[in-house]
């Protein structure tokens, strides 16, 4: 099976992407606390990771895929 990336929230609140075929709590439980996803595309993953928290506009993963979409320059994702 394709993995696809998630976004691990960690059980101090740190959020970080990895990729897998079907996260559960038993093969991922341990390492996060929650997890959002699957996401279509890194950068949308990425995107929720850095500005998803507290970020009204960012509520689904829908949201993500859609306004990392319109961000086009690289830059902004390293800021």
């Amino acid at each position: 099976m394709r993995t696809k990336p998630y976004v691990g929230i960690n059980n101090d609140g740190t959020r970080e992407v990895f990729r897998a075929a079907n996260p559960t709590e038993e093969t991922h439980g341990q390492k996060y606390a929650a997890v959002i996803g699957p996401f279509k595309t890194k950068r949308a993953a990425e995107f929720m990771a850095k500005y998803g928290r507290s970020n009204p506009h960012l509520q689904t993963v829908a949201d993500a895929e859609r306004i990392a979409t319109w961000i086009t320059n690289d830059e902004y994702l390293t800021r």
